[in-house]
């Protein structure tokens, strides 16, 4: 996408279900993303505004009505902000917020909310680590979990605790040429 062009939700859909599908299940960066999304159980939400004003009620939304269905029929939810918060600080600061605010409405306990950024970077790393690439995603993303499903995924996989540093060892070995030739940016996918 070239600089200021504003994100379709079709378009931001399209690329964070390709991340998905080739780094993510792909990397096996999460051995526990497959299962829901062979299931359908992954809801794709957009928010397309290019402030970020009233992303927070977006994902209040979007927590209400994730608790509200079966996890049959909805395990988890990722809200997609393709045109908002491109400064990675300034969306890690947001991500903050947004966790006492669903703390705030009751939701502790309830779901945990983990976030991917295209610039996503871990404390102590240089912005061009490779071990950055497992939190990076082709837009800013707010992932909504189910408590009570990362329990049950915990226990049957009970190593649960050596999947960072499984991820950072095949990130490594991949190298930025193997990430880059995944095709899974923004913009990769044809609408």
């Amino acid at each position: 996408m070239s600089a200021g062009a504003s994100v379709t939700a079709g378009q931001a859909v399209a690329d964070t279900r390709r991340w998905l599908e080739r780094a993510v299940i792909g990397l096996n960066l999460c051995p526990f993303a497959k299962a829901v999304h062979v299931k359908g159980q992954i809801h794709y939400a957009t928010y397309l505004p290019a402030e970020h004003d009233d992303l927070l009620d977006a994902l209040l939304t979007e927590a209400r009505q994730l608790v509200a269905l079966d996890a049959a029929e909805r395990d988890t939810t990722l809200l997609i902000a393709p045109n908002a918060l491109a400064d990675f600080l300034d969306f890690n600061d947001f991500t903050a917020r947004a966790e006492r605010r669903l703390a705030k409405a009751g939701f502790d306990g309830v779901l945990q909310l983990a976030s991917f950024h295209p610039r996503f970077q871990f404390g102590g790393t240089e912005p061009d680590d490779i071990g950055n690439a497992t939190n990076r995603a082709p837009h800013p993303t707010l992932h909504l979990l189910r408590e009570e499903s990362v329990d049950r995924a915990v226990e049957a996989f009970p190593d649960a605790e050596e999947i960072f540093g499984r991820n950072i060892d095949t990130l490594e070995a991949l190298g930025p040429e193997g990430w880059a030739a995944l095709d899974a940016g923004p913009g990769s996918t044809p609408t």
